[in-house]
């Protein structure tokens, strides 16, 4: 039957008595599966952890900046690690490591949460913030973004 119709006959279930099989286009089921698969990974978000270092002398004007860059990645959606590194005598003092991701935290709280709370393991001390947005809305957000500034830039330039 399948030959007169020009389709190919494929076989569905072989285990059950009888055989189940089914009469298509063999050709075009998989394609149309590749693009299901193409579809479900062009939909898939990859979350990255990001690392951000310091020890537990660090200045102010330093903090800042890994405090800024630190919201830079959970802004665009991703996780961020926090390495407290301890070096010679600082490693008898671990609670100014504490104190200072404890502080880290604090400042980063609207747009993240602490998925890992500080935890020492040897001679660094770790935390894991993850974002309270989701990487797609973080992504989207920062088209429409692009996309205003773009469309301000344009009436500027005929003006």
């Amino acid at each position: 039957m399948a030959d007169e119709i020009g389709l190919d006959l494929v076989e569905i279930a072989p285990e059950a008595n009888p055989p189940v099989c089914k009469i298509m286009d063999f050709g075009k089921y998989k394609y149309q599966e590749a693009q299901k698969a193409r579809e479900a990974r062009q939909n898939q978000t990859h979350i990255v952890v990001k690392e951000v270092r310091m020890t537990p002398k660090i200045e102010n004007h330093d903090y800042e900046t890994k405090r800024s860059a630190v919201e830079k990645f959970l802004k665009g959606g991703d996780k961020v690690k926090i390495t407290m590194k301890f070096r010679g005598r600082e490693q008898t003092r671990p609670e100014l490591g504490f104190k200072l991701l404890q502080r880290l935290a604090e400042d980063v709280k609207e747009i993240a949460f602490v998925e890992f709370a500080p935890k020492q393991e040897g001679r660094q001390m770790t935390m894991v913030l993850g974002p309270t947005k989701k990487k797609t809305e973080a992504v989207a957000e920062q088209k429409a973004a692009r996309a205003a500034k773009e469309k301000a830039a344009e009436e500027a330039a005929a003006q």
